[in-house]
């Protein structure tokens, strides 16, 4: 399969596409043509990585990693994304817990992935000589420690994590600065945008971007999404098989990155129904389906972190596969959730069930409960996708729920290390300089 940049230009390998991150024009990769899936061979109840394998097998066929796309998946697939049945639903309604990797979110499917991916291609391309891969990525919480617990001691890389100064969690912060090694951790006066800013200018600058072998490892680069619309692939079609009706998905999203992969999923034919998305006070998308004008802005720093982008880089992607507001409005709705509506959320979920949920997963929570209509949920199955396990933001939800929430083991295992980073500005000058 070859891939191509929404804004046009030549096709290239999947290969070339990973390693690029974004295209020459400054547009971002996507498939020439998505394959078609029949659900009726798909392998129901399957294991994931062995589903896996059969939804990102036509993406594989002609690259130089086909014969090992199974191994890949054994690697980057090795723990659950468990669907949880919800009590006291008023329909039927369940999580896709998304948490139960190294990192305790989602992003850990689509950095694993990505990093068994990046080492076969550099072991096939580097010579004795040749400089070190540098993944640089963007962060506005849970990506940065992903990517880095991913690719942390993997030979013949370095990666350096943007994060935005005092706009993650304590948490969140100690999982992007814990590493040492091959990974290099730099705070950025600003927000996330800021850091994608110059993420995306360090990729523009094609000499510096040569001399350090640049590569992205942000949302942006179609690595990551290919296999995070495994599980939305993976779960509709369980689903369908056990109910006869396909999913229905709301998907907390700031990036945009995590619900574009639902939207590759339906748009391959696995039997999901509706996409819904759940976003903070940052409301560049719903306000961009409403008035049909895309207008980004500066973030807004809310209780849900990770979702703080004011210019969602994939709404480029989803536009290329769905057209614009128009035809976006018949596809995908979306709705905006305060911090005030956050936190009673979380309030809310623990007294009906029991379990602390993060603020991100609470937005999902907010938009099932109070703004879709009842018509909407009357004998509807829903899935709410979980991005992050309760834990990474103990100052929110510890306060809320009245108890302390238990930590995974392998965060408690990252809390034991010692953080180490660098404060920097938002200048990709600066960021060159620490390379060397």
């Amino acid at each position: 399969m070859r891939f191509i940049s929404t804004r046009g230009g030549e096709p290239v390998a999947l290969e070339d596409a990973i390693m690029a991150g974004t295209a020459p024009d400054g547009g971002l990769y996507v498939p020439v043509e998505l394959p078609a899936f029949d659900q009726q061979s798909a392998p129901v109840d399957a294991p994931i990585n062995d589903f896996a394998a059969h939804v990102l097998r036509p993406f594989f066929e002609g690259s130089s990693l086909e014969t090992e796309l199974e191994s890949i998946c054994d690697e980057a697939f090795n723990f659950p994304a468990p669907l949880r049945g919800v009590q006291n639903a008023p329909d039927a309604l369940s999580v896709l817990e998304l948490f139960h990797g190294p990192t305790a979110a989602f992003k850990d499917f689509g950095a694993r992935f990505l990093a068994t991916t990046m080492s076969r291609i550099i072991q096939q391309r580097q010579t004795p000589d040749s400089e070190p891969a540098t993944i640089v990525v963007a962060t506005s919480g849970d990506t940065g420690g992903a990517v880095a617990a991913a690719f942390h001691r993997q030979p013949g890389t370095r990666v350096v994590v943007l994060f935005p100064e005092g706009r993650v969690s304590p948490r969140q912060q100690h999982q992007l600065t814990c590493w040492g090694d091959n990974i290099i951790s730099l705070a950025v006066k600003g927000e996330f945008d800021d850091c994608q800013r110059v993420a995306k200018a360090l990729f523009a600058d094609t000499e510096s971007s040569a001399r350090f072998n640049l590569c992205s490892a942000n949302s942006i680069n179609v690595g990551r999404l290919l296999p995070q619309s495994v599980y939305y692939a993976k779960t509709s079609t369980d689903l369908h098989a056990e109910r006869g009706e396909g999913g229905r998905y709301i998907v907390p999203t700031g990036n945009l990155g995590n619900a574009f992969a639902c939207a590759w999923a339906k748009s391959m034919g696995f039997p999901i129904e509706e996409l819904v998305l759940a976003t903070n006070a940052n409301k560049t998308i719903p306000e961009y389906l409403d008035s049909g004008e895309w207008q980004p802005r500066g973030s807004i720093a809310t209780l849900a972190s990770a979702m703080d982008v004011g210019n969602p880089s994939n709404m480029e992607r989803l536009r290329h596969l769905w057209g614009d507001a128009d035809n976006l409005r018949t596809r995908v709705r979306a709705f905006s959730v305060t911090d005030e509506q956050i936190s009673a959320q979380i309030r809310h979920e623990f007294e009906r069930q029991g379990i602390a949920w993060c603020p991100h997963t609470a937005t999902g929570f907010h938009v099932y409960r109070h703004q879709l209509g009842d018509d909407d949920r009357a004998g509807k199955h829903w899935i709410i996708a979980a991005t992050a396990h309760a834990a990474k933001f103990d100052e929110i939800v510890e306060p809320l729920v009245g108890e302390t929430v238990a930590v995974p083991d392998e965060l408690a295992r990252l809390l034991e290390w010692p953080a180490q980073f660098a404060t920097i500005s938002a200048d990709p000058a600066e960021v060159l300089a620490r390379l060397g």
